[in-house]
């Protein structure tokens, strides 16, 4: 497609007054509360395989950004897009998948730009969100004596890359094509909760993030943690796959859970010191060689 047809279709999407019909080089969007920016790309061959349908790559690019979001207690207010033009009938088809998960998580897109594409796609996306004055959490404010919780099931999303590998179309490979950010659990959790993050990169080394970052050290109960899989190696396979853009948290004791729309689990606790130690039913578990995906 053309640069303009492109920003043709994309203008039935943009229908928020802010995005000026994007018919302008910036969009104007009032404001009150915390701004939350978070900006993810999706590189094929590295985010996605190559032959994913393209509007399963609008679903991610966009659910992955919100998922930040969501880690922040925030309600967005608006996506950017940058979009590298190539085949015509991708691009469509893009398009497509772009509205629906628009649609999906009732979310504007507000502008954004595009260029003549090479090579691989690398595709970005700026979300923009807002959150209570001060009620943004971060990695950084875990205390001693709180538990550690994360949402939904982990390592359905490192099955479905295997699936989707193998050419398979199943719940597995949907799951990690179209992941959901939690963002009404976000909301319901931030004023509670003293750290949050998504996990994006695997349980593992996401919670050996907010620890480091909290300056403290964590354990995590592997047969607390709803793990897919059936023995410790297969737990631990899917306790580092990443890809799974659930919400892990921090929580002081005794405080009580708020009714979430979907399922919390706690799974492990943060003491003084540094560092992750896990362990099941037969003992300490050795940590495994990686924690999850790193660049």
């Amino acid at each position: 497609m053309s640069e303009s047809s492109f920003i043709a279709a994309l203008r039935g999407l943009a229908t928020d007054p802010a995005a000026r019909g994007l018919l302008d080089d910036a969009a104007v969007l009032p404001f009150s509360g915390d701004l939350v920016l978070t900006k993810d790309l999706l590189v094929e061959g590295v985010h996605y395989l190559p032959d994913d349908p393209p509007a399963d790559v609008a679903w991610k690019l966009v659910a992955t950004n919100l998922s930040d979001l969501a880690a922040k207690g925030a309600t967005p207010l608006g996506l950017l897009l940058g979009y590298p033009l190539g085949d015509p009938a991708w691009d469509r088809a893009f398009i497509a998948g772009l509205g629906e998960v628009l649609a999906r998580f009732a979310v504007p897109l507000l502008g954004g730009d595009t260029v003549q594409g090479r090579g691989p796609r690398t595709l970005s996306l700026t979300a923009l969100g807002r959150a209570p004055a001060g009620g943004a959490p971060d990695r950084r404010g875990a205390r001693a004596g709180d538990t550690l919780w994360v949402t939904g099931t982990i390592g359905e999303a490192g099955l479905g890359l295997v699936s989707a590998t193998a050419g398979l179309n199943d719940a597995y490979a949907h799951r990690y094509r179209r992941p959901e950010p939690r963002l009404a659990a976000g909301r319901a959790l931030g004023p509670l909760v003293t750290a949050m993050c998504d996990v994006s990169d695997g349980l593992l080394i996401d919670a050996a993030r907010i620890a480091a970052a909290s300056n403290l050290a964590v354990t995590i109960d592997l047969d607390a943690a709803p793990l897919v899989g059936e023995g410790r190696a297969a737990r631990l396979a899917a306790a580092t796959a990443g890809d799974d853009y659930e919400l892990l948290f921090a929580l002081p004791p005794g405080t009580a859970l708020p009714v979430l729309d979907v399922p919390a689990t706690r799974i492990g606790a943060f003491a003084p010191g540094t560092g992750l130690t896990l362990s099941d039913a037969a003992g300490p578990v050795p940590l495994p060689a990686a924690l999850g995906w790193q660049h």
